[in-house]
């Protein structure tokens, strides 16, 4: 086993319903500390895939899943505390407020939050730290829940269409983030913009008919040539 791939799944399917994938046969590799942007039309299943790695999907089988080279399940212990998600339409623990949210995740994973007020200040967040979360606008929910991300610092982050709601500043903000992470580990990362996904990651995967259909990297990762491929 390469000591480089942080997560290799071989063959998932993955349903709501049975008898009616939304994945079907997909694979993926993913190394250890690289940027990874997930493309693909609506209804491709890119949220449905994030899903499935953040062990919230009950149907769903597979020929095989190693994480840093040992077999294990979505809803392992030890995989749950190496890896956080970001979901576009976040709206859990709305009676908490952000300082109480933070506190939460980080008790429940077992670490100390870094670097938590410069991200505060990053995101122009400081005026809602102590406000609920259910009373804050989809843009400052979504900053919430990135900042606990980012501050968690786990192996594997997931994020789902992350710009979605931002202002300009803190999207320019997060995509310094984003592109810093690969000292602290690994993400996976879905959006319908491609700006987003060609100014940070180091491969993109198109996601298509339920499967990964076509990789790029380095030079390959132009907004033109990827917008051309997802019309053919």
């Amino acid at each position: 086993m390469d000591g480089s791939k942080l997560l290799v799944l071989k063959n998932v399917s993955a349903w709501y319903i049975q008898g009616r994938p939304v994945l079907e046969n997909l694979s993926l590799e993913l190394g250890a500390n690289e940027i990874v942007g997930l493309i693909g039309l609506n209804g491709a299943g890119k949220t449905t895939f994030l899903k499935l790695l953040s062990g919230l999907l009950p149907g769903y089988g597979m020929e095989s899943a190693l994480w840093q080279g040992r077999p294990f399940t979505f809803r392992d212990h030890s995989f749950k505390r190496e890896r956080y998600t970001v979901f576009a339409e976040e709206q859990s623990f709305a009676y908490f407020t952000f300082r109480e949210y933070a506190s939460y995740v980080a008790k429940s994973y077992g670490v100390r939050l870094s670097g938590v007020e410069g991200l505060i200040e990053g995101f122009h967040f400081a005026d809602y730290t102590d406000v609920l979360l259910k009373e804050l606008s989809m843009g400052n929910l979504k900053k919430a829940y990135l900042i606990t991300a980012f501050a968690l610092r786990p192996r594997l982050l997931l994020l789902d269409e992350p710009v979605n709601g931002l202002d300009f500043q803190s999207t320019e903000y997060l995509y310094q983030q984003i592109s810093g992470y690969r000292q602290y580990g690994t993400i996976l990362f879905s959006s319908h913009i491609l700006e987003s996904i060609c100014l940070t990651s180091d491969r993109v995967l198109t996601l298509e008919q339920g499967q990964i259909k076509r990789s790029f990297s380095g030079t390959e990762i132009e907004a033109d040539t990827i917008r051309e491929v997802l019309g053919e």
